[in-house]
């Protein structure tokens, strides 16, 4: 018989103590320390046991199995998936709760079941009764799709059902409902999820099927459960977006099968959740012109190009420190623009509150925002506007140079077709600038080397 022993688990991190205490030494969380049941199953007595196989090595250069991905007919998921679902593989879902997620899988089991081959899809919610799921269905137009529907928690259950299925794609909503009666401890714990995902994921891969599975997350924005959990699935989505708006952003932070750069844009509507073919021209459809504080950025995300509207708004303020707020953008990069504007350029941001928001919603990582960022603060300072039909784009440094960025003639080809006739860019340098130069646009470009030349723009 085992030996039971109790430890402490962290909730958060996966973390054990032998004791409880408030805060989790790992990841800093407070309060989620848990009392667990731990099976002590002989590990630290491994040589008492018999002897093990010899396993066989191969070279590494050899015949590979190929797989036929499986289309969704959703675009925008299959080019964040890397071109399709391929059959065996584990995704894992993770968003804020009511951004859509159960809405999306349930369109993509649903266009799936519906599609001439007529694969098997099964869709399992440990969340939801299934009027519940049904009414959803009614409210999106896809209740008279085949999908094979149930409400379960016993991953024993479930796996004994599937096994006698010929299922193409499963959905599991969600994995923290899930719970094994061999685990002594809560479905949601980090016992719980660790053991379902293991007995989820192996049966997915013995049988060949899609397996989605929805995760919570943290305060952090970050998935729920031991981080274990994100190096056992293929495939780690994160569904993004904010309640004020209609936008949702898939992004792929994990793909052995893809890049993990792409990003899927949605927009929700009464019917569900529409793929949006063009996001340039949805992100910029309420943009106003000829007003201070206001620049277009032209970004790339994974292979697509996309510009958002940069703002900002700089006003004195009334306090000893002033203010700086941003919403979409690092915070700590605005703290160096201003800097560099500062010591560069010998404009005072002391005396004034700076707020930065990415129009729609839309969180930029991209160092080549910069420039739009600077152009958007100095036309809101000086509170003269910019030219309504231009872009920008290019990294600065601390010495107050404007580096140049990959691919810019994917920026300047989408800024060109939405019908913008300028563009601020950095200078192209070196011995590739014959492979770097600028392919033919009918739209004036202007090189700018440095900050200082910036002030031009508003003189």
């Amino acid at each position: 018989m085992a030996k039971k022993n109790t430890i402490f688990v962290c909730q958060n991190c996966g973390a054990t103590y032998s004791k409880w205490q408030g805060k989790c030494d790992a990841c800093g969380e407070w309060n989620n320390i848990v009392e667990e049941v731990s099976q002590s199953d002989g590990f630290s007595k491994l040589s008492t046991k018999k002897e093990g196989r010899i396993i066989d090595f191969v070279p590494l250069k050899g015949t590979m199995q190929t797989y036929s991905r499986l289309q969704t007919g959703v675009k925008e998921i299959d080019r964040v998936t890397g071109g399709g679902l391929v059959p065996g593989s584990v995704i894992l879902v993770g968003g804020d709760p009511g951004i859509g997620k159960s809405t999306l899988l349930l369109q993509i089991c649903a266009g799936l079941a519906s599609k001439e081959e007529k694969y098997p899809c099964f869709y399992i919610s440990g969340e939801e009764a299934i009027d519940q799921v049904r009414i959803r269905a009614n409210r999106l137009g896809l209740a008279e799709s085949p999908v094979n529907l149930a409400s379960a928690t016993d991953v024993r259950n479930i796996i004994t059902t599937l096994e006698k299925t010929e299922a193409k794609v499963v959905i599991i909503d969600s994995i923290q409902t899930m719970y094994l009666d061999e685990v002594e401890s809560t479905p949601g714990s980090v016992g719980q999820v660790r053991a379902c995902a293991y007995e989820l994921i192996k049966l997915a891969k013995r049988k060949g099927f899609v397996l989605f599975l929805v995760g919570h997350v943290t305060k952090q924005g970050e998935i729920a459960g031991p981080r274990v959990l994100e190096h056992m699935v293929d495939t780690v989505l994160y569904f993004e977006g904010e309640r004020g708006h209609h936008f949702r952003i898939l992004r792929a932070v994990k793909n052995r099968y893809g890049a993990t750069d792409e990003i899927g844009v949605f927009e929700m509507q009464d019917k569900g959740l529409v793929e949006v073919e063009n996001p340039s021209a949805l992100f910029l459809a309420e943009r106003q012109g000829n007003i201070s504080g206001s620049c277009v950025f032209a970004g790339i995300e994974g292979s697509r190009p996309l510009l958002v509207e940069v703002q900002a708004l700089v006003s004195p303020s009334g306090y000893s420190t002033p203010k700086r707020a941003v919403v979409g953008w690092d915070s700590n990069r605005l703290s160096m623009i201003l800097a560099v504007l500062e010591a560069r350029c010998s404009m005072n941001f002391s005396a004034h509150d700076v707020y930065l928001n990415i129009a729609g919603g839309l969180k930029i990582s991209e160092p080549a925002a910069d420039l739009a960022v600077a152009m958007a603060v100095i036309s809101s300072l000086t509170k003269k506007p910019l030219p309504a039909d231009m872009v920008a784009f290019g990294e600065i440094g601390l010495s107050g140079e404007i580096r140049s960025v990959t691919q810019a003639n994917l920026r300047l080809k989408e800024a060109q077709k939405l019908g913008f006739s300028g563009a601020i860019i950095p200078p192209i340098f070196g011995k590739d600038k014959k492979e770097k130069g600028l392919k033919n646009y009918d739209l004036s470009c202007y090189e700018i080397g440095h900050v200082q030349r910036l002030i031009n723009w508003f003189n």
